[in-house]
């Protein structure tokens, strides 16, 4: 799978690199994102890319994942946190995570960190990234009704699907598992 080639001059605003170092770890994994793949991707040389990143390519994936955790704590987690109205954080949880994920044709990162060889050095972001979107999804659920532990098995199963419907629409290029998925998950989650 070819990395996407920047279509502008190499960027010197260090958070523009962060999408294109995402790209390139989803197209190829942790271990695959070669020095070369990541030029390519950002336009930048080896230097200007240690001067922003001296840790390396660890650096790069740690500061990748933090941007994603970021955007999902303040898009997804934290309105399922609300108090205000559970249902309709869910309905919003479920429609951001499919913009997000541009209705399943795009792999999630952090679940390809976690399916890799490099699990280990970055499991705790990863763990706390799942925990906290199944204890946020939980949280609401229970909100709605349920109870504690019915809730935490729905949260569960509701992240399980997502992230199987994210690697069966990607294997089976069928760009409409995703939002099938989803639609049923909506029921499921709103019943």
């Amino acid at each position: 799978m070819k990395t996407p080639r920047p279509t502008t001059k190499p960027t010197t605003d260090r958070a523009a690199l962060l999408p294109l170092l995402g790209e390139v770890f989803r197209a190829h994994g942790y271990e695959g994102a070669s020095l070369a793949l990541i030029t390519e991707a950002t336009g930048l040389g080896k230097g200007s890319l240690y001067h922003f990143f001296p840790g390396g390519k660890k650096q790069m994936a740690q500061e990748v994942l933090a941007e994603i955790d970021g955007w999902f704590e303040t898009n997804i987690f934290a309105p399922l946190r609300d108090p205000a109205d559970p249902r309709a954080a869910i309905e919003a949880m479920l429609a951001g995570v499919e913009t997000y994920f541009r209705s399943g044709n795009r792999v999630c990162l952090v679940g390809v960190i976690a399916l890799g060889h490099a699990r280990d050095e970055f499991a705790a972001p990863v763990n706390d990234y799942f925990a906290r979107w199944q204890d946020a999804l939980a949280e609401a659920l229970r909100r709605s009704g349920l109870s504690v532990a019915a809730a935490r098995r729905r949260a569960e199963d509701a992240v399980l699907s997502i992230q199987g419907a994210l690697v069966l629409a990607r294997a089976r290029d069928d760009a409409k598992i995703f939002p099938r998925a989803l639609a049923e998950l909506k029921v499921r989650l709103l019943a």
